[in-house]
């Protein structure tokens, strides 16, 4: 997205690479090669490390779905395929150990040859904050310095760090990864996660956005692109965005014309293998 406004055919990812009847190991590589071969420009997997069982709101699937590790499911299809862009959409960061993270991402980014796009947000169900030992309060402030304590790892060598809540000094991680500057997107749909995504981030995506709540979106971003600084290394601000529906007649024309950057399909988790290669077919970006 440019903030004058100017818009562009969006490329059209994948999401749910990992989960359910696409997390099968042999269906995960089908389906990704389907979509670098139809010329779709990423996969992404969907997370979370553990879900409440029995199912409860605002839990988004019920506790049986399969959802492969994001790291793993990714370095798996990198080995089988050689073009399409590998999304984490998105990983929980304040779950995470951010030193373990960064090693983890960048190793699957220098694997991938420099294919990676972090997504990333602060998460949102208690009982799964609570496994993974991170408190609800405060996830924001976390999230944004384990993000900085990463990019220093990724940057530089004999690096140390002293925040809130990581401090190392004089360390050293290899392998870097292939980007100068792993490819991030934030995740979210509230004000801050907007303003964490211009400060900090290459892109922003919204999950479950017809049209119309992505038009809200885009206002707010750019309204609020007038209120804090953006550095100019990151570039404009990338809109991804799953729609919150199937792609009805005038869809790609109303996104193209807000500015969204990336259409992140859902074939939906709960299908199988054969109706997902065909999803895959029908929404081929041709």
């Amino acid at each position: 997205m440019t903030i004058d406004g100017s818009s562009s055919t969006p490329a059209f990812a994948l999401f749910g690479i990992n989960m359910g009847g696409a997390g099968e190991p042999s269906a995960m590589i089908r389906i990704a090669q389907a979509a670098e071969a139809a010329g779709y420009e990423s996969v992404w997997t969907g997370e979370h490390i553990v879900l409440p069982d029995p199912q409860a709101p605002p839990s988004p699937a019920p506790p049986q779905t399969n959802m492969v590790d994001t790291a793993v499911a990714l370095s798996f299809i990198a080995a089988a395929t050689s073009r399409i862009k590998l999304g984490s959409g998105i990983i929980i960061l304040p779950q995470r150990q951010p030193a373990v993270l960064a090693k983890s991402l960048a190793s699957l980014d220098y694997l991938s040859g420099g294919r990676l796009i972090f997504g990333l947000g602060v998460g949102y169900l208690e009982p799964e904050m609570t496994a993974c030992s991170t408190p609800m309060s405060r996830r924001g402030e976390r999230s944004d310095e384990y993000l900085a304590a990463m990019r220093a790892l990724w940057t530089g060598d004999a690096v140390s760090f002293d925040g809130e809540f990581v401090t190392f000094s004089s360390v050293t991680a290899n392998p870097k990864p292939v980007q100068a500057s792993i490819h991030t997107v934030v995740g979210g749909h509230s004000d801050r996660a907007a303003q964490r995504a211009i400060e900090v981030a290459h892109g922003w995506y919204g999950f479950m956005r017809d049209p119309e709540t992505a038009a809200s979106d885009v206002t707010r971003l750019r309204q609020m692109s007038d209120q804090f600084d953006r550095p100019a290394e990151l570039g404009p601000l990338e809109i991804s965005v799953t729609p919150a529906r199937r792609l009805a007649p005038g869809d790609l024309e109303a996104y193209s014309e807000l500015g969204v950057d990336r259409l992140i399909l859902q074939p939906g988790w709960h299908r199988g293998t054969d109706e997902i290669l065909a999803y895959v077919e029908q929404n081929a970006p041709a």
